[in-house]
């Protein structure tokens, strides 16, 4: 029966995401209109559910929402506004990463250009605040401001996450708390909101909504841990990426800037130089030599402890209580 509801929810999701973008249907925007529908995994080649993505974020919102008693249809407005957030930031994000793949498909920017990709980061992050507007069919003035509040403040941290992720390039004395601070933002941020939407449709006194809230916040954080542990130890074969491509690109994730502010070894051959793919098992060796695949671990283990823990206090209900914890199970407990 989980399936099925899982099921149910993703087909709703697809409908809700075409139907906002649709706004964009005209007699002069067809061309646009396709560079959306592109991104989102609809149309061109390669389209189909690899290029969509699994769709976490507005499942959230409807698992939270029906595991909290509310109508999970009703939801969906605000299951697509996240979304088209969340590709908002996508589509934003590859521009200024120079990256021209993802999901193994041309990027916005790299078939049309900047300029254009811009536009259609623009356009994905007004059909959100449209979206999330359409709660007013079925919900009360008070929790659609509510909603629309969370959404906007949410929108602002992601900008603020990205900021000190791009600021972190330039930068040699990164200390961890500002880590935290980042991933709080740029990927947690979103995830927080989205269980939080959840339980403010629903209705639910202000300590459950606090602890949806909360369990979305730590479930953001721990899996960006666990990803970070990936993207330097992880098994190619399960993750279906590099675990060579933090190192090789030189980003400033957790297990870095602990073995940066060791000030050792790893510090010192980071200093050195860019670090090719045939130095990867070597680094990645003077990293754990200096505990940061320990501190890394561990610290992932506790925010996966403090998301389980909040999402007991917001005790979920029925099967989409059970769905919303099956799938929380499999975020948090990916194989290294």
């Amino acid at each position: 029966m989980t399936e099925t509801l899982l099921a149910d929810m993703h087909d709703a999701i697809e409908t809700e995401l075409q139907r906002q973008i649709a706004r964009l249907d005209g007699a002069h925007t067809g061309p646009f209109l396709e560079m959306l529908t592109y991104h989102m995994g609809w149309t061109g080649e390669g389209a189909g559910p690899a290029a969509t993505g699994k769709r976490i974020r507005p499942l959230l919102v409807l698992l939270t929402h029906a595991s909290a008693g509310g109508d999970w249809r009703k939801a969906l407005p605000a299951a697509a506004a996240v979304e088209l957030v969340h590709n908002f930031s996508l589509v934003h994000d590859d521009i200024q990463d120079n990256s021209d793949k993802r999901r193994g498909r041309a990027t916005v920017w790299s078939k049309w250009g900047a300029p254009m990709a811009i536009n259609v980061g623009d356009g994905l992050f007004a059909l959100a605040n449209l979206a999330i507007l359409d709660l007013k069919q079925n919900y009360p003035a008070d929790q659609v401001v509510k909603a629309a509040e969370i959404l906007h403040q949410t929108c602002l941290q992601l900008t603020v996450g990205q900021f000190m992720d791009m600021s972190f390039e330039d930068r040699d004395d990164v200390k961890v708390d500002e880590y935290w601070a980042m991933i709080g933002g740029k990927t947690a941020a979103l995830l927080a909101a989205c269980c939080h939407l959840g339980a403010v449709l629903a209705g639910v006194d202000e300590p459950v909504e606090e602890a949806y809230r909360s369990f979305g916040n730590y479930l953001g954080i721990a899996f960006q841990v666990q990803d970070d542990i990936l993207g330097i130890w992880g098994n190619e074969a399960i993750t279906g990426k590099s675990a060579a491509s933090d190192l090789t690109e030189g980003k400033k994730t957790l297990p870095v800037l602990v073995g940066l502010n060791k000030k050792g070894k790893f510090a010192a051959r980071w200093a050195h130089g860019s670090i090719g793919r045939d130095d990867v098992e070597e680094v990645a060796k003077l990293l754990a030599a200096e505990s940061a695949y320990e501190y890394t671990h561990e610290a992932g283990k506790q925010m996966t402890d403090m998301a389980l823990n909040s999402l007991r206090e917001a005790d979920p209900q029925g099967e989409a209580g059970d769905a919303l914890t099956d799938l929380a199970f499999k975020l948090l407990k990916r194989e290294a």
